[in-house]
């Protein structure tokens, strides 16, 4: 822009130049023909006409397409300081140089095809014209490096699904030497490709067809360079799962009819899902309704159903840049148990922020939604539409450190919050609420620690019994369950010890009789059991027994006969029977999410 001003300025100069020259002339014929003094006039115009410029060389004269911007140099004869270069139609910043060079600043849309374009040199009138063209050629580049894949982004999805941009189905592609005419290929068809300008030959996004994601199986991933010189990429393989991946938690209906799981999704949590199961009432055996729906957003952490099986919550924690998380509401059809959606809440870190999980109040009324992500370090409240199942915010309430699970008390009356220190060395805790029976708005009375200090713990999930006479938190860094007490009149939790766990325990249940307690083992594979004293609360241990890979959930059934524990490694649920006497597990078959 200064150039062309700069360029404008001296047009302008030129031509007042030659307008007072003229001038100059016309007062001197006067004076020579009238005389003073019986002189002989002279004409003092001595501005010389600009003259025509010519081009020799220019450098570079080739370039290959898609190429970056870059300085054209001009050398010639007769350049002046408003001399400005064409380029193939357009015209390119001039800087003059000397009369024998310029430079030209050339765009990359400018040479964003192949092609031959003329490049020529204007000296403004008067005099002056134009140069002689020189042709710069514009090549599809060569040779062409051979690409290399390193991952894409997502590597899987579940058959008969779509990605988050359910519009494209569009993927992420990551490696090196991709140019402008890279395509991707699926099991050897060319997908449509596009390569990302700002990611110096690194990032290329394909669209997949529905078809090719609609059944399970793989599909062999390559990215393609033409000639000159290119080649085939090494080859990545993706994946169409029979269903949900990584899966996190799972909910049972008040009927004991449906089980619902969330699914985080693949490449850690790209696209969520929620896999639906009927429950069968005589041997608790799930079966599946269907595909997995999707979540609607990034990782899938928690599903909760409300108390009365009408309406499902998933929470979605989002993903690591640029996306804080949301809660979706879906309807649950009576008959089938198939979850519609009916809208969801978008987290933006000033009400909704990286939500782990949601607890529903016993009457229906209210929901709470911790925001894992400490920023801010709060509960998010709702009141639910009776009608819809729809949410609306009430405000936030904070909390002491970071929140992660939240269990409302069976009277309705209180609500528990674990919470993860964020300082190292330094115990978790359980945040203690009230519940206003009108409004659902919580009002703190206190905290009270969770885990052993020094280990670093993080309390991750708590659960109060049926009674509402005790509660249990688990802490994932101490590998132990902590145990209260809870005061009926005030809600005040007290501490009555801790007991072990295996390592790095996520999730804990109570079965609905009070008798039993169950605890999922993350990285030891299996799931602890123990018998609840009915007079302290205080947890007497009676094994374990083994899970699928890394267990994250557990559920029990209504009728306290069966358990559901999500295995997230090996992508399936694995379905027990409860002994009524001794709260042991049985393992009666797995099923995939």
């Amino acid at each position: 822009m200064q150039n062309s001003r700069t360029l404008e300025l001296l047009r302008s100069f030129t031509n007042v130049r030659f307008h007072l020259g003229a001038f100059a002339l016309v007062i001197a014929t006067v004076i020579g023909v009238w005389g003073c003094g019986g002189g002989t006039g002279q004409s003092v115009n001595n501005q010389s006409p600009s003259p025509t410029p010519t081009i020799t060389t220019i450098s570079p004269n080739t370039a290959a397409a898609g190429g970056a911007a870059f300085t054209l140099t001009i050398n010639g004869t007769n350049f002046v300081a408003a001399s400005m270069v064409n380029f193939g139609g357009a015209a390119p910043a001039t800087t003059f140089v000397n009369s024998t060079q310029l430079t030209a600043a050339i765009v990359a849309s400018s040479i964003a095809s192949t092609g031959t374009l003329a490049v020529t040199v204007t000296n403004p009138a008067s005099g002056g014209g134009t140069s002689n063209p020189i042709n710069f050629t514009i090549t599809s580049g060569g040779p062409n490096p051979v690409p290399t894949i390193n991952s894409f982004y997502p590597n899987c999805v579940p058959a008969g699904e779509q990605f988050v941009d359910s519009v494209n189905n569009q993927f992420t592609i990551s490696g090196g030497n991709f140019v402008p005419s890279s395509v991707v290929r699926w099991n050897g068809t060319d997908l449509p490709t596009t390569l990302d300008s700002n990611s110096l030959g690194t990032i290329l996004t394909a669209q997949v067809p529905a078809s090719d994601i609609a059944a399970a199986g793989t599909a062999a991933v390559t990215v393609f360079n033409p000639p000159p010189g290119g080649g085939s990429s090494n080859s990545l393989t993706f994946t169409t799962t029979p269903g949900g991946v990584a899966p996190q938690s799972i909910a049972v209906d008040s009927a004991g009819k449906f089980a619902y799981v969330a699914n985080a999704g693949c490449n850690g949590g790209v696209v969520g899902y929620v896999s639906m199961y009927t429950i069968n009432p005589a041997t608790g055996a799930l079966a599946p309704i269907g595909p997995p729906v999707s979540s609607l957003d990034y990782t899938a952490e928690s599903v909760t159903v409300d108390p009365f099986g009408k309406f499902a919550y998933v929470a979605n924690a989002g993903d690591d840049f640029s996306n804080d998380g949301s809660v979706v509401s879906y309807t649950i059809n009576a008959t089938t148990g198939a979850l519609t959606s009916t809208g969801s809440i978008m987290g933006n870190c000033q009400g909704l922020c990286v939500p782990e999980s949601v607890a529903v109040d016993p009457s229906g009324k209210f929901a709470y939604v911790p925001n894992g992500a400490g920023e801010p370090n709060s509960v998010a409240m709702y009141t639910i539409n009776a009608t819809t199942g729809a949410l609306t915010s009430t405000g936030m309430i904070p909390v002491d450190g970071f929140a992660v699970s939240v269990t409302v008390h069976p009277s309705g009356k209180f609500a528990y919050l674990a919470t993860a220190s964020g300082t190292p060395g330094s115990a978790g805790n359980v945040s203690m609420f009230t519940i206003n029976a009108t409004t659902g708005a919580l009002t703190s009375i206190g905290t009270v620690a969770a885990g052993t200090i020094n280990a670093e713990p993080a309390p991750i999930s708590i659960v109060v019994d049926p009674t509402g006479t005790f509660a249990y938190v688990v802490n994932s860094g101490s590998n132990d369950v902590s145990m209260y007490s809870i005061n009926a009149t005030t809600g005040i939790l007290t501490s009555i010890g801790s007991i072990a766990a295996g390592t790095i325990p996520l999730s804990v249940a109570v079965d609905p009789t009070g008798k039993f307690a169950y605890v999922t083992n993350f990285q030891s594979n299996d799931v602890s059991m123990y018998t609840i004293n009915a007079t302290t609360g205080a947890l007497t241990s009676t094994g374990m027994i083994a899970a699928g890979s890394n267990p994250t959930s557990i559920a029990i059934h209504p009728s306290g006969k069966f358990a559901y524990v999500t295995n997230s490694g090996s992508n399936d649920v694995s379905m027990y029977s409860i002994d009524a006497a001794t709260g042991a597990l049985t393992l009666i078959g797995t099923i995939g999410t």
